[in-house]
């Protein structure tokens, strides 16, 4: 049985959820997110000692894949009413001599040693910040602000000699000796 996915998922109060066939809504004090939920997977909305709460099930408990559904859909519903309610963030620092970042609208922009700046435009549902070197990403979807920092990162990947570029802020680069360091040795 998926240990995830028999957890009970307590809805705050402020958070509107509703449950329609497949189609679970979420809306709350900082948006609202929808999703569609795999054929195999229902969930429910129960109420204990005067709390809701969301109950995710599958058709067949002992079919692996339905399990794997079953841990997934439960996350995904979690996620987004945690979303909702808090939100998420990522932090991306630049290193680098002369490497800096600027918001203007929409548009995050950046000077990373290319001989032009690189300009990455923020999607609806995102908004970023920029604090000397640390960049903030943050949304409530967590998906997208997972995939918006990764793309940020991949234009100038942290590089193994001197950790120039862009990288988590939680991130630790595992650093090479150069050829100065091997030839004294």
């Amino acid at each position: 049985m998926s240990r995830i996915g028999k957890k009970l998922i307590l809805i705050p109060s402020g958070v509107e959820l509703k449950i329609n066939g497949l189609d679970v809504a979420v809306k709350g004090p900082k948006g609202s997110l929808s999703l569609t939920m795999h054929p195999a997977a229902s969930a429910s909305i129960t109420e204990e000692e005067g709390k809701k709460f969301v109950k995710v099930e599958v058709k067949n408990e002992n079919n692996l894949e339905q399990r794997a559904i079953w841990g997934l859909t439960g996350k995904l519903i979690f996620n987004m009413v945690e979303g909702v309610v808090n939100g998420y963030e990522k932090k991306l620092e630049i290193s680098g001599v002369g490497f800096r970042a600027s918001i203007a609208g929409n548009k995050l922009k950046m000077e990373l040693g290319f001989s032009h700046p690189v300009e990455f435009e923020l999607p609806v549902g995102i908004t970023g910040a920029v604090e000397k070197n640390v960049i903030k990403i943050s949304g409530i979807d967590k998906q997208l602000v997972g995939e918006i920092a990764a793309r940020i990162r991949k234009i100038k990947k942290p590089e193994p000699y001197k950790g120039k570029g862009i990288k988590y802020s939680d991130e630790v680069i595992r650093r090479k000796a150069g050829k100065a360091a091997k030839a004294a040795a």
